[in-house]
């Protein structure tokens, strides 16, 4: 996906001038764990035209394995954001419809030859967002990646404006969790994915200890809904002044581990904050790091994301441990 950045104020118009990011929540997972020596496999599906062969081309330098990447239709999606909003925030514009990787169909892809040299599959809850075709070739990529036994991670990122064919996403999403082993997002994105409760006076508690039992509470019920997730994370973040202030929970079937609160002063880039969280958690896992380590790491990754630019990391593993240290 395309992320077009315009400064507002008329300013990108005056000055003919406007950022353009390439990424998009897995392949901004992808980017991270490849820069921090994880084999990453990534796969879409592109148009047939310079565009896509630039895009290619850079992401096989960054050492991102794109044999599996389909090329069909005729466009690449796009996304407007006005400098220094979150993709969250109501004024995004998305220019999805009609994308090549919105036109995939069942079918179409061989997944069994895509995951066959594949551990792991991740993926997020914007993809099954896009179209009913999207959602069951989801299923089919995760059908096949559970019958390979191959470890299974979704993101439950929710994008309301996105989720406009028709089905409410807990119509959906609870038959693409089933199989997951890790589940990430928060307390209410699994309520608005998932179908689990949320107390709605959270807030007025103003309490970092009233989210994090809230967020136990929450992991438990994920864990007892979906059999086969062992591991479940869950992000805070909230503004501070000018700044952020950022922690996150990571729990088994036994304990849950909080990371250390991290504040900033400044933000550069809300987008792929979140994206980088997930990197550094499956970045821990996959390296066996403790799970105190693991969302930590994690927890740091993303709060050095928010003084990027662009929508995937360019941290090394060094800038995230001095990040942890501090």
């Amino acid at each position: 996906m395309l992320r077009m950045s315009p400064s507002l104020n008329k300013k990108w118009i005056h000055d003919a001038n406007m950022p353009v990011y390439f990424g998009g929540a897995e392949l901004n997972v992808a980017t991270a764990l490849s820069n921090w020596n994880v084999p990453s496999k990534y796969f879409t599906a592109l148009p047939d035209n310079y565009l896509s062969k630039e895009i290619c081309e850079t992401l096989a330098e960054k050492n991102i394995d794109i044999s599996s990447i389909v090329f069909s239709g005729s466009r690449i999606g796009i996304c407007y954001l006005a400098q220094g909003l979150d993709l969250k925030h109501g004024s995004v514009i998305y220019d999805r419809a009609h994308s090549s990787f919105s036109e995939l169909k069942p079918g179409m892809i061989d997944w069994d030859a895509v995951l066959d040299d594949a551990g792991w599959f991740h993926f997020s809850a914007i993809t099954p967002a896009l179209n009913q075709n999207i959602a069951d070739v989801c299923k089919e990529a995760l059908d096949t990646a559970a019958k390979k036994g191959i470890t299974i991670s979704v993101d439950l990122n929710y994008r309301a404006k996105l989720w406009q064919y028709g089905k409410q996403p807990v119509a959906i999403m609870p038959a693409l969790v089933e199989n997951c082993n890790i589940i990430m997002g928060n307390i209410w994105s699994a309520n608005s994915l998932l179908g689990i409760a949320v107390d709605e006076n959270i807030h007025n508690k103003k309490s970092k200890a009233a989210y994090l039992e809230h967020a136990d509470a929450t992991a438990k019920k994920i864990m007892n809904n979906y059999s086969k997730c062992s591991w479940v994370a869950q992000t805070f973040r909230f503004d501070q002044n000018n700044g952020i202030q950022y922690y996150a929970a990571l729990n088994n079937s036994a304990e849950q581990f909080i990371s250390k609160e991290f504040l900033t002063d400044t933000v550069g880039d809300r987008v792929g904050s979140g994206d980088c969280f997930m990197a550094g958690l499956l970045y821990g896992l996959y390296n066996s790091l403790p799970p105190a380590e693991t969302v930590n790491f994690a927890a740091a990754a993303a709060v050095g994301k928010l003084q990027e630019t662009g929508d995937a990391t360019r941290q090394h593993i060094e800038d995230v441990r001095k990040i942890m240290n501090t």
